[in-house]
């Protein structure tokens, strides 16, 4: 019998591993990518004191009213500007990418490259 592999299993493996090596500190927060088939979900980490400095998602109410007609790879860059933005509002100029798992590619990337392109360092 042929045993078809769970691609959310392997990601969340991936994940772990990532996560054992990267943390994010009060100087250097992380951000972090949450991706389902409809949406996207980010935010910055304070590891160190275990909460969450700024989000960002598709679901969000500011957002959500840009995102019609918009594929969601442009989404993606939209909520990577958004993300951004609060960041340097609070002071934020360098993060640690965590992209949970997920191949960097598509809308992962473009998210990272819309956040370096609005002024994050990573």
């Amino acid at each position: 019998m042929i045993n078809k592999k769970d691609k959310n299993q392997e990601r969340l493996a991936r994940h772990k591993r990532i996560r054992n090596k990267i943390s994010g500190s009060g100087e250097r927060p992380r951000l972090s990518v949450y991706r389902s088939l409809s949406n996207l979900k980010v935010q910055i980490i304070d590891d160190e004191k275990g909460i969450t400095l700024a989000s960002s998602s598709t679901l969000s109410k500011e957002i959500s009213g840009k995102l019609g007609g918009l594929t969601k790879t442009e989404q993606a860059k939209l909520i990577g500007k958004d993300i951004a933005e609060k960041a340097i509002k609070l002071k934020i100029k360098e993060i640690v990418f965590d992209r949970g798992g997920y191949l960097y590619t598509g809308r992962v990337k473009a998210l990272a490259e819309s956040a370096r392109e609005a002024g994050l360092k990573f």
